[in-house]
């Protein structure tokens, strides 16, 4: 598929702006999915060549996030290595079945991180003791691993929430991990697509730019304005992507509501 230049500017521009959000509360898909299908390609190949630029966001986040020292790739390594496994197995049977099924789940999810983070106790800026053990919390984020192969918009809102609400990590932190998960899981269902010969390659390495100068400033907007910045951010995110979803004709929620 040829792109003109005027569309490949118009793809580097979105991937700047969903990396900064994506670096700050996850939910980058809702910008870069739509822009890559609104240009005319079709939803795998999007899926496909969306993995591959923010692969290089994403990667781009975890150099931040480390060199600061909020991100403890040692304790959490199960939990990364889960979002990888579960990131092939969706990345394999987005290939071979509609993505609709969960399409039409999305936005319940959404509405549920967002009425979290809005009713819950002010999020705080210290580690707290963790509700479950690496066991769980590995089998919990390799399930959002899965959804992200599989579809992807909202997976760093699910990961976030996963550390936060039940790892017990503070919210900048947990956002760091997230980035450590969304990065393996997007390397993950790359591969995946790879394979399945679906990436559109000058496509996504230009995104690829766009995606690593957002990802580096949405990361340092998030260590230096913390929670009073990712929470409201995380609720935003949730909520439009939610809204965006229900308003698409295609999906089993609008069409059961609307006809």
């Amino acid at each position: 598929m040829i792109l003109s230049p005027e569309i490949i500017a118009f793809l580097m521009a979105a991937a700047l702006m969903a990396g900064c959000i994506d670096a700050m509360a996850g939910g980058g898909g809702l910008i870069t999915l739509p822009a890559l299908m609104a240009v005319g390609i079709p939803p795998v190949p999007a899926v496909a060549t969306n993995k591959l630029q923010s692969s290089f966001g994403t990667f781009g986040a975890c150099i931040a996030y480390a060199r600061k020292g909020h991100m403890d790739l040692r304790t959490y390594r199960w939990p990364t290595i889960a979002a990888f496994v579960g990131s092939v197995g969706g990345a394999w049977l987005l290939q071979r079945v509609s993505p609709a099924i969960l399409a039409g789940l999305m936005p319940a999810l959404l509405i549920a991180i967002a009425a979290y983070f809005t009713f819950s106790p002010k999020a705080s800026d210290l580690d707290r003791h963790s509700r479950i053990g690496i066991g769980l919390l590995s089998l919990l984020i390799g399930v959002v691993g899965f959804y992200d192969g599989f579809f992807g918009p909202g997976a760093g809102a699910f990961y976030t929430t996963v550390y936060l609400a039940l790892g017990g990590l503070s919210l900048l932190r947990a956002t760091a991990q997230t980035k450590a998960a969304n990065f393996a899981s997007n390397v993950a269902g790359l591969l995946t697509m790879i394979a399945g010969g679906h990436v559109l390659w000058i496509a996504g390495l230009a995104m690829a730019v766009g995606s690593i100068v957002g990802g580096q400033i949405g990361s340092h907007l998030a260590m230096r304005f913390g929670s009073k910045l990712i929470k409201p951010v995380l609720i935003v995110m949730s909520l439009a992507l939610t809204a965006k979803m229900l308003l698409d004709p295609k999906n089993p929620i609008h069409i059961y509501l609307f006809g």
